[in-house]
């Protein structure tokens, strides 16, 4: 499961007040307060994305499936929805693939699979 940027959001300005609080001791406030720092890059990051990989790998989801990916709106929520909705189609594609011993369109699939994997690197991230 992959968290949604507002509930990563609060639970970082949570952890952000709990160390706001007088009281905490330095060596918990600086290490919270690192990690705090670097998920809201993350999130930034991520969320600035968000639409830029979605609408890519629809558009290349529906390719591979001969469908047409819905791009009438350009909204996070709505890309998301699509990207479910050409993701549930992929796994039966791929169960189909799997069961007519289909070779080539099983490693199509994974390629497309490995490039959407790609595409969420994030940008400091070496791995």
């Amino acid at each position: 499961m992959t968290p949604t940027v507002p509930s990563v959001l609060v639970e970082t300005a949570a952890l952000l007040m709990r160390n706001a609080e007088p009281g905490v001791p330095e060596a918990e406030r600086a290490p919270a307060l690192r990690m705090s720092a670097m998920i809201l890059i993350t999130a930034a990051e991520q969320w600035d994305a968000a639409a830029d990989h979605l609408v890519a790998e629809n558009r290349a989801i529906a390719a591979l499936l001969g469908d047409d990916a819905d791009e009438s709106s350009f909204r996070v929520s709505a890309l998301k929805s699509e990207n479910d909705r050409l993701r549930t189609l992929l796994i039966a594609a791929h169960v189909a693939a799997e069961a007519a011993g289909d070779v080539a369109r099983q490693a199509a699939i994974w390629a497309e699979l490995a490039a959407g994997t790609d595409r969420r690197n994030l940008a400091n991230c070496p791995f």
